[in-house]
């Protein structure tokens, strides 16, 4: 009983297929790994269905396909401007690999893969790696303008450029720990206030007030929807105004 009401315990990792250990450490297919396809087999199965017919007159699983992406297509056009219709696939599979994701780990008794930071900086390094494959391929050492302001007086010029590649190496820290940050957060404080209804029933007299954690664990499940949808379009808006240093490297 102790560990069912553990909120740490729903985000550890378990084998489900060992492929042996390499010193100590054992290399193994977990329910993360499980998740991540089912992810991808999710994406895959909504796509083949929305774009079955291909209608002049979309029918519903179509419109919200178009409207999906759409939406996020407008997203990265408004944060990386002109020609960033190339990264349109890139930063649409992230959103909705973030987004199923995380609308997964939503699931009573499921795993929030995002929650394990491993994974958001994977993606977080895809991303910047991304920007700066892309970037060095394109403007080849000019790239490195995104790193020497304009208008910028030569005596704060080394200051400033410091102050740059901080902030760029930055990036890939603070855009995984901000998506694993939000999610981890609010699956322990669900996992608490939901902890606490049988907990209350279980103490006699205290069972009355049962119906207000019971009311506030309906209250963050409702938020906790919306953080899941809230925190893949940041994912993919962030990801895009970095990119955007790849297309136009100069300030």
């Amino acid at each position: 009983m102790a560990v069912k009401m553990d909120p740490i315990h729903q985000f550890e990792l378990k084998p489900l297929v060992s492929f042996g250990h390499i010193g100590n450490q054992e290399i193994a297919f977990t329910q993360s790994a499980l998740y991540m396809f089912a992810a991808v087999g999710i994406i895959a199965l909504i796509t083949v269905v929305a774009t079955a017919q291909r209608s002049v007159v979309p029918g519903r699983m179509q419109s919200l396909a178009e409207i999906f992406y759409e939406f996020i297509g407008s997203t990265l056009r408004q944060s990386a401007g002109h020609g960033s219709e190339r990264f349109m696939p890139l930063i649409f599979s992230l959103f909705m690999f973030v987004l199923v994701l995380n609308m997964l780990g939503m699931i009573p008794y499921a795993f929030a893969v995002t929650s394990h930071i491993i994974v958001t900086f994977a993606l977080a390094l895809l991303v910047i790696g991304t920007v700066i494959v892309y970037g060095f391929m394109a403007h080849g050492t000019k790239f490195l303008k995104v790193f020497v302001p304009s208008g910028v007086p030569g005596w704060l010029m080394p200051m400033i450029v410091a102050i740059e590649i901080v902030s760029f190496i930055s990036r890939p820290i603070s855009l995984a720990v901000r998506l694993f940050a939000n999610v981890l957060a609010g699956h322990i404080a669900l996992k608490i206030f939901a902890g606490f209804v049988p907990a209350l029933l279980a103490a006699g007299a205290w069972g009355a007030i049962s119906p207000l954690p019971l009311a506030l664990s309906v209250a963050v499940t409702a938020l906790e929807f919306l953080v899941a949808g809230l925190q893949a379009y940041v994912f993919a808006t962030l990801a895009s105004i970095y990119l955007s240093d790849a297309l136009h490297p100069g300030h």
